[in-house]
């Protein structure tokens, strides 16, 4: 049985209940959690004014930072020749913004960032010991001094005529990262995918906070917390509106060790090409 586990914050047992989802699915949807709801609402109307505005293209993405606009049909999923559906803008600290977005989106940086870490720090705690002895140094550790965990802005445009065969919003993938913190989007159609190949909704309902774990964390943790394959599917045709999301992934320093063969920065790197967004 699938079964994504809605945690409460704030509830004495909410690291164990966490952990347990993360394990049995590798998501887990947080509620009642110190992230500004406002905040969310906030951030989700100045982007939307942004994508709009004919001159995003003044931001194009930094080919050697990653950071910037990065335009409609650019990424594809790994295995995948189709590009997805959607256009985003990456967000690294102390990098560009566009104008009358950078207070309240460097304040979620860090709120989300900060999250994160305690997020972490939970998993540390509650893996079971022999994970946790596997770990070449604990997982807040990790991130400390990394300043490569990357916010997300994601829009996703009403469905066209004309595109590809198969082409979708977000193909199925994993994450590339330790976890990831996905803000409820603004529509539905985020789906995850269980070991048998069925597709399950994840609970959005305003103000949750998904969360999911990534391929750096699958490894680090030897399998323990799986990088799940999730998606985002097209709207229905009566209800064919703009999407947007906010994920922000954590990321570990570039020479942090993930196993006896790779560090993030290797691993980060070899991703990187697989979905088109580096040469």
């Amino acid at each position: 049985m699938f079964n994504i586990a809605t945690v409460d914050f704030q509830a004495p047992d909410a690291a164990e209940q966490f952990v347990r989802s993360m394990h049995e699915t590798g998501f887990a949807v947080l509620r009642n959690h110190p992230i500004d709801t406002g905040l969310i609402a906030d951030l989700y109307k100045v982007w939307a004014d942004f994508f709009a505005w004919d001159g995003k293209h003044e931001y194009t993405f930094d080919p050697q930072f990653q950071d910037g606009y990065f335009p409609f049909k650019s990424e594809n999923a790994k295995d995948s020749a189709v590009k997805d559906l959607k256009e985003f803008y990456h967000v690294y600290p102390a990098r560009r913004l566009p104008p009358g977005v950078e207070d309240a989106t460097s304040r979620m940086y860090d709120d989300l960032r900060g999250l994160g870490d305690r997020l972490l720090g939970w998993i540390q705690d509650q893996v079971p010991a022999q994970v946790r002895d596997s770990f070449f140094e604990p997982l807040p550790g990790m991130m400390e001094g990394s300043d490569r965990s990357l916010f997300r802005i994601l829009h996703y445009p009403p469905i066209g005529k004309g595109y590809e065969p198969g082409a979708v919003r977000a193909a199925a993938h994993e994450d590339i990262n330790l976890i990831t913190l996905l803000v409820t989007g603004s529509e539905p159609g985020l789906q995850a995918q269980d070991t048998a190949g069925n597709w399950h909704d994840v609970p959005c309902d305003a103000g949750m906070i998904a969360v999911n774990g990534g391929d750096m964390l699958k490894l680090a943790s030897g399998n323990y917390i799986p990088a799940t394959p999730h998606r985002v599917v097209n709207p229905p045709p009566e209800h064919n509106v703009s999407r947007y999301s906010m994920p922000m992934f954590l990321h570990p320093r570039a020479d942090v060790r993930l196993s006896a063969e790779l560090t993030a920065g290797e691993f980060l790197d070899q991703r990187l090409r697989e979905i088109g967004l580096k040469k």
